[in-house]
């Protein structure tokens, strides 16, 4: 095996809650010295966040922090006083990346934006990642995962027909924008390799989302149709949805997409009536008669375990699959064989379970190095090792405040 993809990468990552420290943890868990800024004045949203270890909350107890956090240094700086500043300038010389997700205007007013940066630093990449991207009439509107998804249209989509909007669970577009801001960090590392220099990435989570629309969009500037929501139907399998099983809040998902797995369907639900019912017997007319299939096969789920079922609908042919909680998630053997779940020695909350890396590299694989750090816990470390600071020049910052 040769060294780790992003080995000898340096990131200074000021950026914060979901798109950026994901996006910075694919490169530290692949080699990257990421060296993420934070500030026990204005701590990191996910850092205030359940779960907590033991459902004791703590700056330090945080596992959603924690689990977008690995295999980083954690630095704490005050961006507020001019000496936290000089130090920030000093991370980002040291660098090869810069990534921010700050409100637009917020670097500039530092001296720490890309302009500022290149004149210095032409060779450097810097990302910028927030609601609606860098320019425009809302530009400096900022906020969450959860907004952007209801801006790009997932609202209007998610949820019953005859109610309010459900909306996709969390700060959908959080978890949607990495996978894009790192592949065009990747792409900008190449042009910097091959011509010396660097580029600024310009992320709107708002864009990114509306991705994941296209055939919803083109439906629309073709046909003039406007999506909306269908509760779990499908306009291209019939029946479709998730249906009751046995125990508490136990359910199954399968999607019917031809006449086959029907009457696969019908044979395991113990019903091979309903595949020569007029009613059911093709895709057009089980679609006209969508609410009365569902209760239907609604019924005759209930009495069966969810593991059972599944596996007897996938063994006749039928995509099926078990709604599974978290729990079930940590059982699950498929995600075991696989090595996902990594245990790692947290500083404070001791012995913690963690997602492991998504995709496996065969010649260069990652690996989470350690556990998420500490608020401040890599402090002088990077002062010292990394920036070059004298111990005289470290108690210097702290007694202006620009470690805090």
């Amino acid at each position: 095996m040769g060294a780790k993809a992003f080995e000898g990468l340096k990131v200074a990552d000021f950026s914060w809650v979901g798109v950026g420290p994901i996006t910075t943890k694919y490169l530290a868990d692949h080699g990257a010295t990421v060296v993420r800024v934070e500030s026990t004045t204005r701590p990191d949203v996910l850092r205030l966040l359940p779960p907590f270890k033991e459902g004791k909350p703590g700056l330090n107890r945080s596992q959603f922090f924690a689990n977008y956090n690995t295999s980083k240094l954690s630095l704490s700086l005050n961006l507020s006083v001019p000496e936290g500043r000089e130090v920030a300038w000093r991370l980002i010389l040291w660098a090869d990346v810069v990534a921010e997700s700050f409100t637009p205007g917020t670097m500039a007013a530092w001296g720490l934006d890309y302009p500022s940066v290149s004149k210095v630093r032409p060779d450097i990449v810097m990302i910028s990642t927030c609601q609606q991207g860098q320019t425009g009439p809302h530009a400096r509107f900022g906020g969450f995962g959860q907004l952007a998804a209801a801006l790009g249209g997932y609202y209007e989509l998610t949820g019953w027909p005859d109610r309010e909007p459900a909306g996709p669970y969390g700060a959908y577009t959080d978890f949607i924008c990495p996978p894009f801001a790192l592949a065009a960090l990747v792409a900008a590392l190449d042009y910097r390799r091959r011509t010396g220099r660097g580029q600024y990435l310009d992320l709107s989570q708002f864009e990114c989302g509306l991705q994941f629309l296209g055939p919803a969009l083109l439906d629309y500037a073709v046909n003039g149709r406007v999506a909306t929501r269908a509760g779990n139907r499908d306009p291209f399998a019939c029946p479709h949805g998730a249906f009751p099983c046995a125990g508490e809040d136990r359910w199954v998902a399968l999607a019917v997409t031809t006449d086959q797995e029907w009457r696969a369907l019908c044979r395991v639900l113990g019903h091979p009536e309903w595949a020569e019912d007029p009613r059911f017997a093709t895709f057009l007319s089980r679609r006209r008669h969508e609410s009365l299939l569902e209760e239907l096969i609604a019924e005759a789920t209930r009495s069966w375990d969810p593991f059972d079922l599944m596996a007897a609908l996938q063994a006749a042919g039928v995509p099926a699959g078990v709604v599974q909680r978290c729990s079930d998630l940590h059982r699950d053997p498929q995600l075991k064989h696989r090595g996902h779940w990594v245990t790692l020695e947290h500083g404070e909350m001791g012995p913690t379970i963690y997602d492991g890396i998504p995709f496996r590299l065969s010649k260069t694989p990652g690996r989470l190095e350690r556990a998420a750090p500490c608020l401040g816990e890599d402090t002088e470390f990077v002062l010292r090792e990394l920036l070059g600071y004298t111990d005289q020049e470290i108690a210097e910052l702290a007694a202006s405040g620009a470690l805090e």
